[in-house]
């Protein structure tokens, strides 16, 4: 039997990833203790989607109710499983920005500690399995802003002749600027992935990923604003723009792109590799682009409110460049841009979030 171990495996990656490697003849062990709805309400809460993943894999997804911090636990999946574990998705994360500076001591040891504790076990009864790590183009914090930024009607954009115009490289540098505690306890976890390949020959990979989205991301005000943005526009809740006037940008990737490049480094991996990974050129946008789009495939307009406070150590401008990539996996390719991604979260969701808005 071949063993998939997921963490955060009710969430956007995680279930997508649960999907992708059972239709792929692997038992998935999913790990998710819905600490989502811990950090942002009932809303972000994942129960439906574990739910789901029962109904639709049966016995090919196994669940643990657990928390990825919790030595004994973990250590108990991976001997019993052993080397039948041939893959290591390690998705589960406080994932917010702002919840970090509410409590920094619980979101460094699920990012950092939990990453750690995933690792260690991983070296300990799964050697040879693949570790796929998913990191942050936070890692990089406002470094990005000092970029030659140019103001436009409805964005802000870089200088075209600039080395950066096509996407920010894995050799950018994550020193010297305001990372965040979120971006500071992901890059903690983004290091010890790679020590872990480097160090001891273990075939790991970080992908410092963009927006990540798709129609089953639970969205909520302080993370995943593509699939909170458009539940807003359904259920005709009041949206909040922070900052840098709304022409914030970003490149956003689908997760059925994500969990594809995932299964091109499991299927040929290396150690120690780091790579961005996003939407890039061919799926980005601003926030009031993205406003404009979304209320276009809805059909409803609806009124956003605006903060000129913007989030502290967030990034004006960041696009993905995914060539590094690409050169290792040249099969791989980009499938959904921006537009493509709003109209599936709308179908996806508009019945069940109408339903949700009458109670």
């Amino acid at each position: 039997m071949s063993i998939a171990v997921i963490t955060g495996s009710a969430g956007l990656i995680g279930s997508e990833a649960a999907r992708h490697f059972a239709a792929q003849g692997l038992t998935v062990i999913g790990i998710d203790n819905d600490m989502r709805r811990e950090f942002f309400g009932e809303e972000a809460s994942t129960r439906w989607q574990v739910e789901s993943l029962q109904k639709s894999l049966g016995n090919r997804y196994q669940h643990v109710d657990g928390d990825i911090r919790d030595e004994l636990l973990i250590k108990n999946i991976f001997s019993e499983y052993g080397e039948d574990i041939k893959v290591v998705i390690h998705a589960a994360a406080q994932p917010s920005l702002a919840w970090a500076a509410k409590a920094p001591l619980t979101d460094f040891t699920v990012n950092a500690n939990g990453t750690l504790n995933m690792l260690e076990m991983t070296r300990r009864y799964a050697a040879n399995a693949v570790f796929i790590f998913t990191s942050t183009n936070k890692v990089y914090g406002d470094a990005p802003n000092q970029l030659p930024l140019v103001e436009m009607e409805t964005r802000w954009e870089i200088d075209p002749q600039h080395e950066y115009h096509e996407g920010i490289p894995e050799h950018f540098s994550i020193d010297q600027c305001l990372h965040s505690l979120f971006g500071a306890s992901k890059v903690a976890a983004d290091i010890l992935v790679q020590e872990y390949g480097r160090y001891f020959g273990m075939q790991t990979a970080t992908f410092r990923g963009g927006c990540l989205t798709g129609p089953n991301h639970s969205g909520t005000q302080l993370h995943g604003f593509l699939a909170y943005l458009v539940k807003c526009s359904v259920t005709e809740t009041p949206y909040t723009v922070f900052g840098y006037q709304g022409k914030q940008v970003r490149d956003n990737i689908h997760s059925h792109d994500l969990i594809n490049a995932f299964d091109h480094f499991f299927q040929k991996p290396r150690c120690g590799e780091v790579y961005n990974i996003g939407g890039g050129r061919f799926s980005h946008c601003s926030m009031l682009e993205a406003i404009q789009i979304t209320q276009e495939i809805s059909g409803q307009e609806f009124e956003f409110a605006y903060d000129k406070n913007h989030r502290k150590g967030d990034q004006i401008w960041y696009v993905s460049d995914v060539s590094k990539f690409q050169s290792h996996y040249p099969n791989w390719q980009l499938t959904r841009n921006i537009r493509d991604i709003i109209h599936e979260i709308y179908e996806a969701n508009v019945e069940r979030w109408q339903e949700l808005a009458v109670k």
